[in-house]
């Protein structure tokens, strides 16, 4: 089997938080965790404030934050939480 990543296999995630709230830093650091630990260098993740980039926050109609998006690979995939549930989070992501 071929380890080898391609740039369109990337998972391309998009976490929105509120500032430094506990929540939004808590879920920051969980999928940071998650991410490295399960897909390692195979991932985009954006951090966005939703204090800073209302605009954006009103585009993808964010109603519960903090709130990861995973656009990539399909299907679109929206996790609501503090990220700290690994199975839950990994299942979302479709790795388990």
């Amino acid at each position: 089997m071929d380890d080898t990543i391609q740039e369109d296999e990337r998972y391309v995630l998009r976490l929105f938080v509120t500032g430094a709230s506990v929540n939004s830093v808590r879920a920051i650091s969980n999928l940071k965790h998650i991410c490295e630990t399960y897909v390692h260098d195979n991932y985009s993740l954006e951090i966005i404030d939703v204090y800073q980039e209302k605009t954006i926050a009103e585009k993808e109609q964010i109603i519960a934050l903090p709130l990861l998006i995973k656009s990539f690979p399909l299907p679109e995939r929206r996790l609501i939480g503090d990220m700290s549930d690994t199975n839950r989070v990994l299942k979302g992501l479709g790795i388990s």
